[in-house]
């Protein structure tokens, strides 16, 4: 997967608590095996009206937010079903940071396993991100890794928490397959004992 360090983007504010994972990626699009293709569909009962055609009231179908690449959110963002498919349609549609007071535990892992950051921070912070992509347009963030902070050009610098492993791995771009391959050598070595055993 991509490895992130930093990253600074335009903020789409979803001012929507408890989103669970079939409003992320409906069912009925569940029906490709590969990573790709779910992004079109992304809040699909939210972004279109009966007649398939997009609500403009929705906040990702406005202009204003065309190309945003961060989310901020209400809290329990991901609950519902474990679908490994909400992040990829989110990271399809564009979406590298998701910011809410609080996610789902395996909606979050899902997404650290994916390349995507999500950061939970008070919902007093939360707000005032939100608040400011609501005012502001064009309004951006800069999310760093590495110092494990968001800040925007107006003053606001917040820190987060992640944790070393899952931070490590994002800083390195691994998923659970490269974090095994680091180890390619000794997993070969191993396979060739065991052919000489047998």
């Amino acid at each position: 997967m991509n490895a992130f360090k930093k990253h600074t983007g335009l903020v789409a504010p979803l001012a929507r608590a408890n989103v669970d994972t079939d409003q992320i990626i409906p069912k009925q699009f569940l029906k490709r095996i590969e990573r790709t293709g779910f992004g079109e569909f992304l809040f699909y009962d939210w972004r279109y009206v009966a007649d398939g055609q997009p609500d403009t009231s929705f906040v990702l179908n406005q202009p204003r937010y065309q190309g945003a690449s961060i989310l901020v959110t209400g809290k329990n963002f991901g609950c519902g079903s474990s679908r490994e498919h909400a992040p990829w349609a989110l990271g399809e549609f564009g979406f590298r940071v998701i910011i809410a007071p609080s996610f789902a535990d395996i909606f979050a892992t899902n997404c650290l396993k994916n390349g995507m950051l999500p950061i939970a921070l008070p919902a007093a912070q939360v707000g005032q991100i939100m608040d400011r992509a609501q005012r502001n347009e064009g309004y951006e963030v800069t999310v760093d890794l590495e110092r494990k902070t968001v800040e925007d050009a107006s003053g606001l610098s917040l820190s987060f928490v992640i944790g070393e492993f899952q931070r490590y791995c994002l800083l390195e771009g691994f998923d659970d397959i490269g974090l095994t391959l680091r180890h390619e050598e000794a997993i070969r070595a191993y396979e060739q004992d065991l052919q000489n055993f047998s």
